[in-house]
């Protein structure tokens, strides 16, 4: 295995409700320094966070950030990255990144291009059941056109996926080798076998069909990795590639039946840790990622991609997730929605406008810490560059402080009494 992961400490099972439990806290080891799981991973997706520095990023708390192999290949191209150093040196950050495959792209860029389907399905989903579900031998994605995207700009294929470029047009092929060597390239210490991403309203034959690809593509992704490793790591990569651990990916949509099959057919395959992958119902996630840990091995670190709400990141941790990657706090933050201890604020709300205090009185970040929301929203209504900076700042923070309290919570044997005492403020107020 190209890194370690140590539990530290398993969560208690809850003694006042009965529920059980399969959270832990523990140390992930990787080749730019150790990762405290629970953790949340901030997303990068060009080699940045959006209006922040590095050095604010790393002063936040976060441990390790997360690059798009699909969106770097387009700009400015992973062999320009390998070609500067790898991403570390790059965008000049010193701990742990993760790179995910590409295959999320599958979803976005493919069946829910233009069609309002997002990571997590809105509650009713029937506008969108005529239209975006697909079955077997169905085109791969709705060719009809958007009104405001046009139609979806990439389609799979049993060995792999053609994008089109959203910035040029220019078409790419990219298969799970390509994937990997991209990733090789671009030099982070957590990698993802390439795998097709489905949605919720897929039918329960396009799952079955998309889950065996996913399958062939992770054993395909894993003999390319191990190769390389084994050749002394591909030419030029940063770093080689076996000082990089290499994830496979869960698919299985929302069936019981297929989640359990791709967990225990992933976790047959000599992988160093594992994604969970899909596009979720929301009612739906627990159970598929319960059904999904129940069958990995312990051993081996867990992540939940594209997840980071509140709420969802104690259940990924009730539910033994180690490592949540998502854009909503940065990209909610840029849109003038924060988060708080009482609920969401939407700072571009009239009341606020002469509100001279900070956006949380118990938050430590830099922006509750000199500024008041009367001056949020006042940069959000005269936009102002550094509305979105201080607000991206808070909404990180609150987001890393609280997956640090919950794994303070598990060492401590706290964590059913500050679950209950965070959620009984943050759930019940709703936005404001």
């Amino acid at each position: 295995m190209s890194g370690k992961f140590h539990i530290e400490k398993k969560l208690k099972g809850s003694a006042a409700t009965g529920r059980a439990s399969m959270g832990r806290a523990g140390v992930l080891s990787t080749p730019h320094g150790d990762i405290q799981t629970p953790a949340f991973v901030p997303v990068g997706t060009k080699a940045t966070l959006k209006a922040l520095t590095p050095e604010q990023v790393r002063d936040l708390g976060a441990q390790v950030v997360l690059a798009n192999t699909y969106h770097l290949l387009l700009q400015p191209g992973d062999t320009l990255v390998r070609d500067a150093g790898g991403l570390h040196k790059f965008m000049n950050w010193p701990g742990p990144i993760i790179t995910d495959s590409g295959g999320f792209q599958v979803f976005s860029l493919g069946t829910a291009y233009g069609k309002g389907i997002s990571k997590i399905l809105k509650p009713d989903p029937e506008p969108l059941l005529g239209a975006g579900t697909r079955d077997a031998g169905a085109p791969i994605f709705n060719a009809a056109d958007d009104e405001e995207k046009g139609p979806a700009i990439a389609s799979v294929d049993p060995n792999g996926v053609t994008f089109r470029s959203h910035i040029t047009g220019d078409a790419h092929y990219i298969t799970p080798e390509k994937s990997i060597e991209i990733q090789h390239n671009l030099g982070a210490d957590i990698i993802f076998a390439f795998d097709e991403c489905t949605s919720p309203v897929d039918s329960d034959h396009y799952q079955r069909e998309a889950l065996d690809r996913t399958h062939r593509w992770a054993k395909r992704s894993l003999a390319f990795h191990q190769e390389a490793k084994g050749s002394g790591g591909q030419a030029g990569a940063i770093p080689p590639a076996e000082k990089q651990m290499l994830f496979g990916v869960v698919q299985g949509g929302r069936s019981e039946e297929l989640r359990r099959e791709s967990a225990k057919y992933i976790s047959s395959l000599d992988f160093d840790g594992f994604g969970i992958g899909g596009s979720f119902a929301k009612e739906d996630m627990t159970t598929a990622v319960g059904w999904v840990n129940s069958e990995l091995p312990e051993d081996k670190p867990r992540h939940l991609l594209g997840i980071g709400e509140p709420e969802d990141l104690f259940m990924g941790v009730e539910n033994g997730v180690d490592l949540f990657d998502c854009v909503a706090p940065t990209r909610q933050a840029r849109n003038g929605t924060l988060y708080s201890n009482h609920g969401r604020i939407n700072i571009t709300n009239a009341k606020f406008v002469a509100d001279f205090s900070p956006i949380d009185a118990d938050c430590d970040c830099y922006t509750c810490k000199n500024f008041t929301r009367a001056y949020l929203a006042h940069l959000f209504r005269a936009k102002e560059m550094l509305g979105a900076t201080l607000a991206s700042i808070h909404n990180l923070r609150f987001i890393i402080r609280l997956v640090e309290r919950m794994r303070e919570g598990i060492l401590n044997d706290t964590y059913w009494e500050f679950k209950e005492g965070f959620l009984g403020k943050y759930a019940g107020a709703g936005d404001r």
